[in-house]
């Protein structure tokens, strides 16, 4: 049986790239709106109700709008948007932590910021086994493609080519904050420094550590033992050792679609500071790739079918 898809906001960045992902597959169908009627709300309306299942890729408050539109039938959704990532009634789209069985019976499940993914992946295994405390001030640096603030940001970026670094988020109140600390359990929220440079795609997020200033802190082999305990199956995350590293991390301005993601820690000899490094697609495990993924968990799919690998 073929599974019908409709996905709402098909014309951003997002979904875009969610339906490159579903070409060629006969798994899947999409339904999709003409153009003068993709902001219809009757039609819109239609669509949600007749799909086996929905993506939302819209701004939150649309995302809601649509859910509200979607309320009475059994469509599953899938939403893109930070609107329901804290929400009770929502599973959380982050199979690797909250489980794969979660997602695969979830009706509507969050797909996780793009940051977020990298925090709650390198932290969020740490806080639940008690190796690190959850009143910690952690503070997390990370760096982004441009793509991943949307057709403004792009345009920005493309038109003009001078911007080197774009440092954001000074008022401290980025929109991440909430699920991250929600996710990772924290007392408190961490200091978030996001950055975007001129590449279209890809992402850095880093947790620096001082080891020697948490009581009881684990050895940065301790760490990495537990992030393969955790990952150590899965064909979306995978382990950078640190002999690997090199003494640099490199965004590609041309990279190609990437739907996984690589862990590493590098420490100091003593092991009393350490960096805990993600490196991912921020349109791939961040956003569509982790859609695509929820999705075939959704219909009991091979999880991986339709990744970048």
């Amino acid at each position: 049986m073929t599974i019908s898809i409709f996905i709402d906001g098909a014309a951003g960045t997002t979904g875009l790239e969610i339906r490159e992902r579903l070409a060629g597959r006969e798994d899947f169908s999409l339904l999709v709106l003409d153009d003068d009627l993709r902001k219809d709300e009757a039609a819109r309306k239609d669509a949600l109700h007749s799909a086996d299942a929905a993506i939302l890729c819209l701004p939150d408050d649309a995302a809601r709008d649509a859910v509200a539109l979607a309320s009475g039938s059994d469509t599953r959704i899938i939403d893109a948007s930070s609107a329901h990532r804290t929400a009770p009634d929502w599973t959380y789209g982050f199979p690797e932590l909250v489980g794969r069985d979660a997602v695969a019976a979830a009706q509507f499940v969050a797909n996780p910021g793009c940051y977020p993914t990298g925090f709650l992946a390198l932290l969020a295994p740490l806080i639940r086994a008690g190796m690190l405390p959850r009143d910690f001030p952690y503070s997390v640096n990370a760096v982004s493609g441009y793509s991943g603030g949307g057709n403004t940001l792009i345009s920005r970026f493309e038109g003009a080519p001078e911007i080197a670094f774009r440092s954001y988020g000074l008022d401290l109140a980025h929109k991440h904050l909430p699920e991250i600390q929600a996710l990772a359990e924290l007392q408190h929220a961490p200091v978030f420094a996001p950055a975007v440079v001129p590449a279209h795609r890809g992402m850095l997020v880093e947790i620096p550590l001082a080891l020697g200033a948490i009581k009881n802190a684990p050895s940065p082999a301790e760490i990495a033992a537990k992030w393969d305990e955790v990952y150590g199956g899965s064909r979306v995350i995978s382990l950078l050792a640190s002999s690997g590293l090199g003494s640099e991390l490199l965004l590609e301005q041309g990279a190609k679609p990437w739907d996984g993601m690589e862990l590493m820690i590098a420490a100091n000899q003593a092991g009393t500071q350490a960096r805990l490094i993600a490196r991912l697609d921020n349109l791939g495990k961040g956003a569509s790739g982790a859609a695509i993924q929820n999705l075939n968990l959704m219909f009991g799919l091979e999880e991986t079918s339709g990744l970048r690998l």
